[in-house]
């Protein structure tokens, strides 16, 4: 059969797109995904299910890439989870709902993209949202993606340590940190009701399933994408060890930073001395395929509690965030500071994930956190393939922290957090400071070294097929997020943001990017 859309990533980003299209009765479209599909909620494993837990990061999950990719040569490489399920990211995260702020997407404007100003963006966050707490013009309320500012449940004492001690250093406090004026301390909105991670498989596919025209088969790897003449007409896939091919009018490329740059390398679109090297014949030569690779990274500031302090409260207990600008910044909100456990609530230690615990002997259910998260890095990372096997993963670097001004402002956060633990907010709370000890704190080269081996990194994998004018020779895709040089092709999720929000999240926007594209895509 042949699809007017075939969709490929069942992630945050394909889901949106699957059930957006699918809204036209005439239009027949396919999503696939490599991962597990579960249409049945009843059905629904735990790990993915309940929003508590990190168990689908672990290396061993069926429902992630257990990727391998280098953060710092300190540190070498790391396990890198990235969803591998309906659902995708959203189905593995840890339900943060942080928009990106509105300066992010007037410097994407700024690059040549006018049409993702925040004054043409703001109607597809809105469109995605159902807004529970706030009803205004920031703020939509009919969406599929609820969201929260969990709050009603009792204040864990680290949690009410943070807040009064962003307030006695002289930031503001923020009601709500996905709107015009997001800066200071404020509750960090969500996508968990009551316990349960509201994914956008759950949100956006599974209501709209019983549609004659929208197919979904998980457990279906794309191998490449399928061009003639210089057009996309379908796509080559494997599923249960049989290959076969799928042919369709348009195709949408929305399998993450990582993923989406491996099949346009693999279909013969990505730089010529890469594609050269392996023997793959090149279809269109775009030099920027795999550059511009942007994560955010956290260093973690860690402390043993007093006996009798509250980690973690209940399922609707309060998190807290502050979005401040660093010092000698020409970027404003460019720095995020957080507190949480070290173990959240009834979660065990999961090998593998994405940040050291580092607590040395104190057991974990006695230790928390601040951790110091640059927002706005200017130092990027690469992608680039390592073999035509397209069971081979690409090998990456995220490059963290090579820039200079990378480096400063997360050894600056790193000592601003160790003095927001110093005041009087945490008199109560804090027995001592775990790490970093005060020997490296005082040392800017020592510092630097500890952060290198101890910094943590996200989910937000973004970049890697940023949108661009002609004029930019790093652009892979346009600005309506047609993939340069080839008819019928799209890159629609994190790959084509420019830079990553500075916000700390990545998930609200990656939602954004699907709803914004529809149209474009609908029109061919």
């Amino acid at each position: 059969m042949k699809y007017d859309v075939v969709i490929v990533g069942g992630g945050a980003a394909g889901s949106v797109l699957a059930s957006r299209l699918a809204e036209n009765t005439n239009t027949s479209v396919l999503l696939l995904e490599a991962g597990p599909d579960y249409p049945d909620p009843a059905y629904l494993p735990d790990e993915i299910k309940f929003g508590h837990t990190r168990f689908a990061e672990a290396p061993d999950s069926e429902h992630n890439w257990a990727l391998r990719g280098t953060i710092t040569e300190e540190q070498g490489e790391i396990h890198v989870a990235q969803g591998k399920v309906i659902g995708g990211g959203s189905s593995i995260n840890g339900q943060a709902m942080q928009r990106g702020f509105p300066e992010d997407f007037d410097a994407w404007s700024s690059l040549g993209n006018d049409e993702w100003s925040y004054s043409k963006v703001l109607a597809y966050f809105r469109k995605s949202e159902q807004d529970l707490d706030i009803r205004d013009d920031y703020h939509g309320t009919d969406g599929p993606m609820p969201i929260r500012r969990r709050q009603s449940g009792p204040w864990p004492d680290i949690q009410k340590a943070f807040h009064a001690a962003c307030l006695q250093a002289g930031f503001g406090a923020t009601e709500d940190t996905n709107g015009p004026n997001p800066s200071g301390v404020g509750v960090s909105p969500s996508n968990n009701l009551n316990g349960l991670r509201m994914s956008a498989a759950m949100t956006y596919l599974n209501p709209v399933r019983h549609r004659l025209n929208l197919t979904v088969r998980g457990s279906v790897s794309v191998r490449k994408i399928l061009i003639k003449d210089s057009k996309a007409v379908g796509v080559e896939a494997e599923s249960g060890g049989e290959v076969f091919n799928v042919e369709a009018d348009r195709v949408v490329l929305s399998a993450g930073a990582i993923k989406s740059h491996h099949l346009l390398m693999l279909s013969g679109i990505g730089p010529d001395d890469q594609l050269q090297q392996f023997g793959i014949p090149i279809v269109h030569d775009l030099p920027g395929v795999g550059q511009n690779l942007w994560n955010h990274l956290s260093a973690q500031i860690s402390f043993k509690v007093k006996e009798g302090v509250t980690l973690a409260g209940d399922a609707d207990a309060v998190h807290f965030s502050l979005h401040y600008t660093s010092q000698g910044s020409s970027e404003i909100n460019d720095m995020v500071l957080r507190t949480n456990t070290v173990v959240e609530e009834r979660e065990e230690r999961v090998p593998g994930v994405r940040a050291k615990y580092l607590t040395g002997d104190v057991p974990p259910d006695q230790a928390a956190r601040i951790s110091c998260t640059l927002g706005l890095p200017d130092g990027s990372g690469y992608v680039r393939l390592a073999s035509t096997d397209p069971g081979v993963q690409p090998s990456f670097n995220y490059c963290y922290l090579q820039h200079p001004n990378d480096i400063r402002r997360v050894r600056e956060g790193v000592r601003m957090a160790v003095r927001l633990l110093e005041s009087d907010a945490y008199k109560g709370v804090v027995d001592h400071r775990i790490e970093p000890t005060d020997d490296v704190l005082v040392d800017d080269d020592a510092l630097d070294v500890w952060i290198r081996q101890t910094v943590g990194t996200a989910r937000h994998v973004s970049g890697t097929c940023k949108m661009g004018p002609d004029s930019d020779p790093m652009a892979v895709v346009d600005q309506n997020c047609r993939v340069k040089g080839v008819q019928g092709l799209w890159v629609v999720d994190a790959s084509v943001m420019p830079r990553v929000p500075r916000s700390g999240g990545a998930h609200a926007t990656v939602l954004m990017i699907a709803e914004r594209v529809v149209d474009w895509i609908a029109s061919g």
